[in-house]
């Protein structure tokens, strides 16, 4: 079966659309408004193998914050509709990624619940168009959406723009891990029988 997601979310402040194919090859269309911020999500799609369209029409006029977190709960909400019932998922993934003078470890459990660890200084407030506060809003909600755990720790870095991107492509290498298929798994892999 195809895992994909196609999710619309229109309020007053964001009007987006996502179609998510975990099962893909990289390839995306990303238009956010925010020329930064589409190219950690084109990163993520990159480098996690998975196909993306993301259109984003957000109150830029007031500032980035809707725009990004309103993508990451779209985002979290396809991941969680695109993996379905979970069988025969491997459920955890772990990468620590390199990017020049940064180094960024990610890992994430598809358990149900929702949770953020995120550690990290950046040394400036903005990278481009975006507000680098707003990169744990992002994850904050993607975690809360697909009620999954994400834990994000810089190891090392001093360069916002290398520590940010490290952060988008260590998170999409963990999660191609958590969704990848093993064969041993027959159910979901909890001792609850469920997640």
């Amino acid at each position: 079966m195809a895992r994909k997601a196609n999710v619309n979310r229109k309020t007053r402040e964001t009007d987006i659309s996502l179609e998510l194919a975990l099962d893909g090859t990289g390839k995306s269309n990303v238009e956010t408004g925010i020329g930064f911020f589409d190219h950690m999500l084109e990163g993520f799609a990159k480098h996690g193998f998975f196909d993306m369209n993301v259109s984003v029409n957000g109150d830029l006029d007031v500032d980035g914050h809707h725009t990004v977190e309103d993508t990451g709960i779209v985002l979290g909400t396809a991941i969680k509709e695109a993996v379905g019932g979970k069988a025969g998922i491997k459920r955890y993934g772990s990468f620590i990624l390199p990017m020049d003078d940064a180094l960024c470890l990610c890992a994430v459990d598809l358990c149900g619940r929702p949770y953020l660890g995120f550690e990290c200084d950046f040394p400036v407030e903005r990278v481009g168009e975006l507000d680098t506060e707003l990169v744990k809003e992002f994850f904050y909600a993607v975690s809360y959406s697909a009620a999954m755990n994400i834990h994000i720790k810089m190891l090392s870095g001093s360069n916002a723009h290398h520590m940010i991107e490290a952060m988008f492509k260590a998170f999409a290498k963990a999660l191609d891990e958590a969704v990848s298929r093993d064969e041993r798994i027959k159910d979901v892999l909890s001792t609850k029988g469920s997640l």
